[in-house]
C-alpha cells in the first residue's frame, strides 16, 4: 500500500467566485462525478467524518500553515460493520467518548447512527449530494463542486496540492486570494444553520493572550461572558534571538491553557484560538501550537498578516457606525495591521512588522528616555511606517488594540478596565502627545502607577504610544476613534455570524 501524504488544501464557499469562474472555464474538464455523502459533524473536533460509497472515510486536520492553509491527511476508509478499533478511530476524530460496548460484533452503519451518533449531542448528521467537476491548474487539483443539503444549495471551489507553494500561486492567479480559507465542516454548518450557542476565542498575540467567551442573545447577537487578557511578552527577546526563548514560550502556553479550561467550565459549544505576528515570523511557533495541542486539545491557527487585518476591520466597523472613507489599523506588540475601505467594502489591507515590543527593546523605552533618543524612536518607527505616506486623509481613523485601549483608560482614570467606556473614546494629538511625555519622565515600575495602566504593560506603552501617534501624522488625522472590540470580535463575526442564528431558528 503506497504511504499517504498528507495535502494542503484551500477552499471557500459561496454563490459566485468573481474572476476564478473565468479562470476556470477555460480549464480542460478532466472528470464529473456525482455523489451522495453523509457527513457527521462534530462541534468537539475540526476533523472530517463521512460516509461515502459505504465506506467510513476519516480525515485528520494536521495543520493549519502560517497563510491560512489547512493540511489534510486521511486516516480512515473502512467497509461496514465497523470492528471496534475502527470505532475508536472514528470517536477519537468526533472529539467524543467510544460508548461502552457498542460493537462488539461490529457496527452496522445503522446501528452506529442509533447507537452513536443519535444519543451523542456534540453530532450532527448532514446529507449532502455534490456535483464535482475537476481541472488541474498549476500542478494543483481544483474542484469546482455544486453542494445540495436538505435545506438549502451552494457552491465550493477547492484547490489542493502536496505543495503549500503551488496552491498560493494558483489562489494569486484566479484571483481569490482575499477570501477566507472555510473547510467542508465549517462550510456545512454554515448551509445547515448549525452554530453554536456558547463560544470561546483565544487570541495569542505577541505581548499579551486575550480571552473572549460570548453567548447568543435573543437577537441573534453576542452576549459577553468574559472578556480579558493575561500579558505574557511571547516576543520578548524575540528580535535578538530569532526565535522565542523558553520563558515567553511557558508562559504563553500556560495562560492558554488556562483559558481552555475557562473556558471548558463555561461549557462552550466551541473554541476558536488564533495566532498572530509573534508566531509568525518565529522559526519555533509550531512548537507553541505542538504544546498547547498536547496539553489541551485546542489547536492554535497561526494566520496571516492580510487575515489579521481583515478581521480587524471586521471587528472595528461592526462594533461603530462610522460612514465615508475608513481606516481601521490594530498595533500589537509585533506588527500593526492596517485596512483602507469604504463602509463595510475593504479596498486594501497589509500588515507590517511595527510593534510595541521590537521598539521598545532596540530603544529601551522601558526607562525613563530621553527628548533625544525618543525622537530617534519616532524616526525610526516612521521609516517603517512608509507604506503610510501620500495617502489621503480618511473620514474616519479607527484604533485598536493593547497600545490604544490602554491610552483610552488612562484618559478616563479608569481604575478597573471598562470595556464600554473604552469603546468609542476619542483620543486626539493633545492627549497622546501628554501621555508620551508621561510615560518618558519615568521608568516601568513608576509607570505601573499611572491610573489606568494596565500594570504588565508598563514596559511597552511608551512604544505603543509612540506608534499611535505616527500613525495619525502619516495618514493626517488629528484624532481616532478607540475600538474595544479587538481581533477575536473579528473572529467571532466571521466563524458564527448572526445569519447561521437565525437560519436554524426556522422551522
Amino acid at each position: 500500500m503506497p504511504p499517504v501524504v498528507p495535502r494542503w488544501e484551500w477552499r471557500t464557499f459561496g454563490d459566485h467566485f468573481d474572476g476564478a469562474e473565468s479562470a476556470f472555464a477555460q480549464l480542460p474538464v478532466e472528470q464529473t462525478v456525482d455523489s451522495d455523502e453523509l457527513y457527521l459533524l462534530s462541534s468537539a473536533s475540526t476533523d472530517l467524518v463521512k460516509v461515502r460509497d459505504g465506506l467510513m472515510d476519516v480525515k485528520h486536520l494536521q495543520q493549519i500553515g502560517p497563510d491560512g492553509l489547512e493540511q489534510w491527511a486521511p486516516v480512515l476508509k473502512a467497509s461496514f460493520p465497523l470492528t471496534p478499533a475502527d470505532l475508536a478511530t472514528v470517536t477519537a476524530a468526533w472529539g467524543v467518548p467510544t460508548p461502552p460496548g457498542a460493537a462488539p460484533d461490529g457496527l452496522s452503519l445503522e446501528a452506529l447512527m442509533e447507537r452513536v451518533v443519535g444519543p451523542t449531542p456534540q453530532l450532527r448528521a448532514v446529507e449532502v449530494h455534490k456535483h464535482r467537476v475537476r481541472h488541474t491548474i498549476g500542478g494543483c487539483l481544483a474542484e469546482v463542486t455544486g453542494v445540495r443539503t436538505r435545506r438549502a444549495e451552494t457552491r465550493t471551489i477547492a484547490i489542493e496540492s502536496e505543495d503549500p507553494s503551488r496552491v498560493l500561486a494558483v489562489l494569486a492567479e484566479v484571483g481569490l486570494a482575499g477570501r477566507p480559507n472555510v473547510n467542508y465542516g465549517r462550510g456545512l454548518e454554515s448551509v445547515e444553520g448549525i452554530g453554536p450557542e456558547r463560544v470561546a476565542i483565544v487570541d495569542v498575540g505577541t505581548n499579551s493572550v486575550k480571552l473572549h467567551l460570548a453567548e447568543r442573545d435573543p437577537d441573534d447577537g453576542w452576549r459577553r461572558l468574559v472578556d480579558r487578557a493575561v500579558v505574557t511578552r511571547l516576543g520578548e527577546g524575540l528580535r535578538e534571538a530569532g526565535r522565542i526563548g523558553e520563558q515567553p514560550l511557558a508562559r504563553t502556553v500556560e495562560a492558554i491553557v488556562g483559558m481552555v479550561e475557562e473556558a471548558r467550565e463555561h461549557e462552550v459549544d466551541a473554541i476558536v484560538a488564533v495566532g498572530t505576528a509573534g508566531l509568525r515570523v518565529a522559526p519555533n511557533g509550531d512548537e507553541l501550537v505542538r504544546r498547547v495541542q498536547e496539553r489541551c486539545g485546542v489547536t492554535v491557527e497561526i494566520i496571516s498578516g492580510e487575515d489579521e487585518a481583515r478581521l480587524a476591520y471586521l471587528a472595528a466597523t461592526a462594533g461603530l457606525a462610522a460612514e465615508g472613507s475608513r481606516v481601521v489599523f490594530d498595533t500589537g506588540g509585533g506588527s500593526s495591521q492596517f485596512t483602507f475601505g469604504h463602509g463595510d467594502l475593504v479596498d486594501e489591507r497589509f500588515s507590517v512588522e511595527v510593534g510595541a515590543a521590537r521598539f521598545t527593546e532596540q530603544f529601551r523605552l522601558d526607562a525613563v528616555v530621553t527628548p533625544a533618543t525618543l525622537g530617534v524612536a519616532l524616526d525610526a518607527i516612521a521609516a517603517d511606517l512608509d507604506r503610510l505616506d501620500g495617502r489621503r486623509p480618511p473620514d474616519t481613523l479607527l484604533g485598536m488594540g493593547g497600545a490604544v485601549t490602554n491610552l483610552a483608560a488612562i484618559r478616563h482614570g479608569l481604575a478597573a478596565y471598562d470595556p464600554d467606556v473604552v469603546q468609542g473614546t476619542v483620543l486626539d494629538r493633545a492627549e497622546i502627545d501628554r501621555q508620551i511625555e508621561l510615560f518618558r519622565t519615568r521608568t516601568a515600575d513608576e509607570r505601573r502607577s499611572i491610573v489606568g495602566l494596565q500594570p504588565a504593560r508598563a514596559e511597552v506603552v511608551l512604544a505603543g504610544a509612540c506608534i499611535v501617534r505616527t500613525v495619525l501624522e502619516k495618514l493626517g488625522k488629528d484624532s481616532l476613534i478607540v475600538s474595544d472590540r479587538g481581533l477575536r470580535y473579528g473572529v467571532l463575526a466571521e466563524r458564527f455570524p448572526a445569519d447561521v442564528a437565525r437560519e436554524r431558528k426556522r422551522p
